[in-house]
């Protein structure tokens, strides 16, 4: 049994995520645990919402509560949500949490004691009228390249053009709305992740067996233009965790909190103490240090292309360069986007589908299915309605709803609601059972090798095959002149279903457990085909299931097209 640590990029905390935020981690990363506990791996499945930075004050703001209370508001519908799209996570945790403070704080002072953080003083924004330094998003004002009157101090949303808030024409508070601003001096932390460069460099060239993505991007930050640079760690902010030297106050960091950047990837870690403390587990450290047991984990991080550099690079370098023996990851997936019907999804303007707005619309497995099936791991993918609902369609109610609800329908109507007896396999069945061991095999290596595009396919062709061979076999047909072999062949598709379900939970785990408990069976990963596919005997009873996939009608298609083209109500 091997020990199995997966984590998901956190999500952060403004609000309720799209469809193409979940499958650029954390439904992977379920997907990915699912699996590994079916094959009975000890697993810890960690996640956490990302609650600090000025996103959050804004937002918090804008919804006229106190930060605190926004984000923990926040929590509580993200943490709905992920339960409703079955993620299982063994602990969802929040960066705002007392154990992610004092790791925080703790690996500041270590990193100090290195020399490896550098006292900075740099000139930044200050409001007068709110009597506050602003960071870049902070500050709104009309962007000199495209005219739009509301692009942030970082970014123009409008024309994605890069900015300084100097750049702004007619700058002001985001906050206030105040045009009083002036440019004065503020002290800062830096991490010297320039000094860690060669050492990064030599563990990156080490994962020979890391996606192309997820090395390409690293290296490029290692090496492009300068090479990789010092990264401030603090900001003027009032949310957020107090900069302190382990448990000792900071001389001139009065006032500061560190960067989100800085405590976001540290709630990996806090957020296991936080599970020990939830009365979940116990002794998270055999999880995270290699001197009290963490030696033999395997850890593997999910996460969208954009946090790459965080998760190659500065989040090691924290690591690293505290000299303690921390866990480092092991391997990292990465993905692309998911673009939206032609275009981007957009949390701001409510273009696209977003994770409450899906489970009012269809169960969960509908979504899981085709996020996953269509993963956007080698290249950007795209959603459309069109194609969600042909595939949704095929895949779901054509071939495997449609194979359950025949053969239990047709064993019902010719032998009764229990498994025939009499018949034996034939020539058929041995070639299928061969087939079904090879693609079983092959499944698993995709699955372990986390290429989920091709275990989806894999899953999918074993089911066809099933399809294939009831169309082939055709009991209905054989009932009428040899009920012995038509016993064997109703038999023999029976044990599909719970073989079916054991394979499929990973990716549907609703519809699995519904046909696990209709077939009277436990969930369960195969050890063979031979073995699951002569597991239910002669007279052992079954229900038939309810329909499990209903067909997306083309009126139903049209609607949610015109419903989420661009407006979030």
């Amino acid at each position: 049994m091997a020990r199995i640590l997966i984590t998901s990029a956190i999500p952060y905390i403004n609000g309720i995520k799209h469809l193409g935020n979940l499958v650029g981690s954390q439904l992977p990363a379920d997907l990915y645990a699912r699996y590994k506990r079916a094959r009975g791996d000890e697993v810890l499945f960690l996640c956490a919402t990302d609650e600090h930075g000025t996103p959050a004050e804004l937002a918090a703001a804008k919804a006229g509560k106190p930060v605190e209370a926004y984000c923990a508001e926040m929590w509580e519908v993200q943490d709905k949500l992920g339960r409703g799209f079955r993620l299982s996570f063994d602990h969802f945790g929040r960066s705002s949490s007392a154990q992610n403070h004092k790791l925080t704080q703790h690996f500041a002072g270590r990193l100090a004691e290195a020399g490896l953080i550098e006292e900075v003083v740099e000139k930044q924004v200050y409001s007068v009228a709110d009597g506050r330094f602003l960071p870049d998003r902070y500050i709104e004002g009309t962007c000199p390249n495209c005219g739009y009157d509301k692009a942030r101090g970082d970014q123009c949303e409008n024309c994605t053009k890069q900015l300084d808030p100097t750049d702004l024409i007619e700058p002001r508070s985001a906050i206030s709305g105040s045009t009083e601003l002036e440019v004065r001096e503020t002290k800062h932390l830096y991490l010297r992740q320039s000094a860690m460069r060669d050492q990064l460099r030599d563990w990156i060239n080490s994962k020979t067996d890391w996606p192309i993505l997820t090395t390409s991007i690293a290296k490029k930050w290692l090496d492009d233009g300068d090479g990789l640079q010092d990264r401030g760690i603090t900001r003027d902010l009032d949310w957020g965790i107090p900069v302190k030297k382990g448990e000792d106050d900071w001389p001139g960091m009065e006032g500061k909190v560190f960067y989100v950047w800085f405590d976001a990837p540290i709630e990996y870690i806090a957020c296991a103490a936080e599970w020990v403390e939830a009365g979940k587990g116990a002794d998270w450290e055999r999880w995270w240090r290699t001197d009290k047991g963490a030696e033999d984990v395997r850890y593997v991080q999910f996460m969208g292309k954009d946090n790459v550099p965080f998760h190659t690079l500065s989040f090691p370098a924290t690591i690293l360069g505290s000299g303690e023996p921390w866990k480092l990851v092991d391997y990292i997936k990465s993905f692309n986007y998911l673009n939206y019907d032609g275009g981007q999804f957009s949390t701001s303007q409510g273009r696209g589908v977003f994770m409450d707005q899906a489970l009012e619309i269809l169960p969960s497995d509908y979504w899981r299915w085709w996020l996953l099936s269509h993963a956007p791991e080698t290249s950007d993918a795209e959603f459309t309605w069109d194609g969600f609902q042909q595939d949704v369609n095929k895949d779901l109610a054509d071939v495997l709803g449609n194979f359950v609800s025949r053969i239990t329908k047709f064993c019902r109507s010719k032998f009764g609601e229990v498994v025939p007896e009499g018949g034996s396999y034939g020539p058929q069945e041995t070639a299928l059972i061969g087939d079904l061991e090879t693609r079983l095999r092959r499944y698993e290596a995709h699955m372990d090798a986390v290429d989920i595009r091709k275990a989806a396919a894999e899953l999918r062709a074993i089911w066809v095959a099933g399809n294939e061979y009831l169309q082939s076999a055709a009991p209905w047909t054989v009932f009428k002149e040899d009920t012995e072999r038509a016993a064997a062949i109703t038999r023999f598709a029976l044990n599909l279903v719970p073989f079916y379900a054991g394979l499929s939970a990973p990716f549907i785990p609703d519809a699995a457990a519904a046909m696990a408990e209709a077939m009277g069976v436990e969930l369960a990963w195969p050890e063979s085909a031979e073995a699951a596919l002569s597991a239910l005997p002669g007279g052992h009873a079954f229900i038939v299931p309810e329909v499990m996939f209903a067909k997306i009608a083309d009126e139903a298609r049209e609607d949610w097209a015109t419903r989420f083209a661009g407006t979030r109500g």
